[in-house]
């Protein structure tokens, strides 16, 4: 079925409640789907997003106003099409049961874990990776088995309908679904009965999707964000750090959930890494006005709130600099210079909030030490960065510090290694997903315990007193 969306909340709410409710039906109908209809449906999606790319990467820049068609390949598609080969490979392996051990009060026996497919999966997919963050789950809920809806964010409606008309290409609807709609249509989503919900997007809403899915006793993933830092060590090269975190910070205009959100360097080293940073954002993105590369901010609320993040952080005390003439800016884009802030303090909402944009506060430390305690001290990240050779400063930070990914002398490209679980900490989330640990979250393992005629337990029996428990109790319960 390729019906166009619904038009009103009332008619998508609707619809929702339709294709969970065959869903249902259809996952009865099939409730353990053999290794070749898996790979059958990730080789579908595999095919269906090589053949559809172009209109993807339109769709997405229609969203954003302007967003390169090279970052959307680079940073969404590339990364959907390596997860889903990589499931494909290792599908066949994840699904066999597992032997495990049985006690020697127990035997003869045997034990063995199979993982069962969960049923019906909700996917609730926020607006800054519209594509990637819906097919990440997808590839993880479809290796395990399981049928799968799909809430797109609001914020970008051209890529819902895209993905919407791509996935109904390749499945029917029981199988996989796309719907959109306003914030009463998420609610709605975030209620109903699915047999694991996962939810992208900020942590102040994230506690909501929570709340909805605790009343049916949904298990969920959250894969929240927070102010993700970077730690500059004293052996750390300038030159390669700046490169690497202007990347890391400049990819879709610094709207990346695991985005440098601050950076700790020592401070002695601080005009040197204001130095090395103005110089590589200025030979990464040159210019603003008329440049290809260069994305907007998604829309006028995320713009705006910029705009003042950056004119509280002045108006306490911070200084800006920007990395970027911004002054000759067409009217009506929705574009930022790439500006670093000096002289931040905590009372300063760039300091208390996800910036989410090409901020880019730097503080300076004294001593690791002093570092590593500003970093217990706050909320736990969705990702730390820590950039320095010395061996035994790494084991420091990687032992002395909690987030829920990292990387060493890197930024974000933990995210697309396919063998590593991605997931947050605390207020940064809960869960994982990626890989086998995908597949192990869409999936439950069922433990079975299997007994043959013979059951050397009868000895054990009532009536209690014999000699064999006096025997069981002298060399087990001591």
């Amino acid at each position: 079925m390729d019906a166009a969306l619904p038009t009103t909340d009332a008619a998508a709410i609707a619809r929702l409640e339709r294709l969970f409710a065959a869903q249902r039906r259809a996952f009865a109908a099939d409730p353990m789907p053999s290794a070749e209809r898996r790979r059958d449906d990730l080789s579908r999606l595999e095919a269906a997003l090589v053949r559809h790319q172009e209109a993807l990467c339109k769709a997405i820049a229609r969203d954003f106003g302007h967003r390169s068609h090279d970052e959307t390949r680079l940073a969404e598609l590339l990364p959907a099409l390596e997860g889903i080969r990589f499931n494909r490979r290792r599908l066949k392996g994840w699904m066999r049961p597992a032997r495990r051990r049985v006690g020697l009060p127990f035997q003869p026996a045997r034990a063995r874990v199979v993982y069962q497919p969960l049923g019906v999966v909700g996917i609730m997919v926020p607006w800054n990776y519209p594509l990637f963050l819906a097919i990440g789950p997808l590839v993880s809920a479809l290796a395990a088995g399981n049928r799968a809806l799909i809430k797109m964010s609001e914020a970008t409606p051209a890529s819902t309908e895209a993905l919407r008309r791509i996935l109904a290409e390749a499945f029917d609807e029981t199988r996989v679904a796309v719907v959109g709609g306003e914030v009463t249509v998420a609610e709605a989503f975030a209620a109903l009965p699915f047999d694991h919900l996962l939810f992208t997007g900020s942590t102040a809403v994230g506690r909501r999707v929570m709340q909805a899915a605790a009343a049916n006793l949904t298990p969920v993933t959250l894969e929240l964000g927070g102010k993700s830092p970077a730690l500059i060590g004293d052996e750390a090269s300038m030159a390669h750090t700046a490169e690497r975190l202007a990347f890391g910070k400049g990819l879709n205009a610094g709207q990346t959930c695991v985005a440098p959100d601050y950076v700790l360097c020592p401070r002695d080293r601080v005009a040197a890494l204001v130095e090395a940073l103005t110089g590589q954002v200025r030979r990464q993105l040159p210019r603003l006005a008329d440049n290809p590369d260069a994305t907007w901010i998604i829309n006028d609320h995320h713009h705006e709130r910029l705009r003042a993040l950056l004119d509280d952080a002045e108006a306490k005390g911070a200084t800006a600099v920007p990395l970027l003439d911004a002054d000759v800016l067409p009217a009506g884009a929705r574009l930022m210079a790439p500006t670093l802030l000096l002289e931040v303090n905590d009372e300063m909402r760039v300091m208390q909030e996800e910036i989410f944009g090409p901020l880019l506060p730097i503080l300076p430390y004294d001593t690791l030490e002093q570092a590593l305690a500003y970093l217990a001290e706050r909320p736990r990240p969705l990702a730390l960065y820590y950039f320095g050779t010395d061996g035994a400063e790494q084991r420091r930070v990687i032992e002395g510090s909690h987030a829920g990914g990292m990387c060493l002398n890197d930024c974000v490209m933990q995210v697309a290694q396919d063998d590593l679980p991605f997931g947050g900490i605390g207020a940064s989330g809960m869960g994982h997903y990626h890989g086998r640990e995908g597949f192990l979250t869409f999936s439950h393992a069922k433990g079975i315990y299997h007994k043959g005629r013979f059951n050397a337990a009868h000895l054990i029996y009532p009536p209690y007193g014999g000699r064999l428990l006096q025997w069981l109790y002298r060399w087990w319960l001591r």
